[in-house]
């Protein structure tokens, strides 16, 4: 009886040494990789997306901080300039 225990825990840790084994082996065949450069690919594209998207936010935001400041006839080169302008 003890035996067939031991046989069968030593089968059941064959298996799931076998089966990581070859899910391991899997990422270093053609489609692993493609899949694998795919996943990065994906990765990478939804990064840059955000990025654009939030550079779009603070531009529509910018945008309408100038034209508010238009509308109240103030000018925004005091921020970038506290000295005052340089060319009158």
């Amino acid at each position: 009886m003890r035996r067939l225990l031991w046989l069968g825990i030593g089968l059941a840790v064959g298996a799931l040494v076998v089966r990581a084994v070859a899910k391991k082996a899997q990422a270093f065949t053609p489609q692993g990789i493609a899949a694998s450069a795919r996943d990065g690919a994906v990765g990478i594209a939804a990064g840059v997306r955000n990025f654009v998207d939030d550079v779009r936010d603070g531009m529509a935001e910018r945008e309408a901080e100038i034209q508010a400041a238009f509308a109240d006839g103030l000018t925004l080169d005091d921020d970038l300039y506290p000295e005052g302008p340089q060319y009158r």
